[in-house]
């Protein structure tokens, strides 16, 4: 049995969950999600918590299980509080804006980056601190990578983008003539 799989979600207040089929939507305060779900598993609502059941027994069914569970989970979570990533700029010159529904980044290249902000992220500025907020995980973390991709921190100098928990392992420069 699968350790994740087998745990109920608790719903909290004001979170309503829908299922017709293999589609899933959870409704809360914050938004409303959509998810499909594999075919392999079957999820029951009753109450105040939500039970993911495997199908069958075979391989792909079990792997499915924690997955179907965690996807789910994250749906409530995402809809209750909503989910936060946040990336720290190091360099001189390097910074970042925000005007409307476009991220500006100044990373040290001859032009500026412009990326479009996705549906239901919202992109915050604090010094050298790039805050991302939303209610879909998933997109948060992809959107996070994207702007991550764009100029990761390199190892010498620490110069880059990286994430504020991120450690970045530096090397040692040259050790010269001798």
């Amino acid at each position: 049995m699968s350790r994740i799989g087998k745990l109920a979600i608790e719903l909290p207040d004001k979170v309503a969950v829908k299922v017709s089929g293999v589609q899933v939507t959870v409704k809360g305060p914050k938004a409303e999600l959509t998810q499909r779900l594999p075919e392999e598993v079957s999820v029951e609502v009753d109450g105040g918590k939500v039970q993911v059941l495997r199908k069958t027994e075979t391989r792909r069914c079990r792997a499915m299980h924690g997955l179907a569970r965690a996807l789910l989970q994250n749906m409530v979570t995402g809809v209750s509080s909503g989910f936060s990533r946040a990336l720290e700029i190091n360099g001189v010159g390097y910074r970042a804006e925000v005007k409307g529904k476009i991220l500006t980044l100044a990373l040290g290249y001859s032009h500026p980056i412009e990326m479009m902000i996705p549906e239901g992220i919202t992109v915050a500025i604090e010094k050298n601190r790039i805050v991302l907020n939303g209610s879909d995980r998933e997109a948060v973390g992809q959107f996070a990578a994207n702007i991550r991709e764009q100029r990761p921190p390199e190892p010498y100098k620490g110069k880059g983008i990286k994430y504020v928990e991120e450690q970045i392992r530096r090397k040692v420069g040259k050790a010269g003539a001798s």
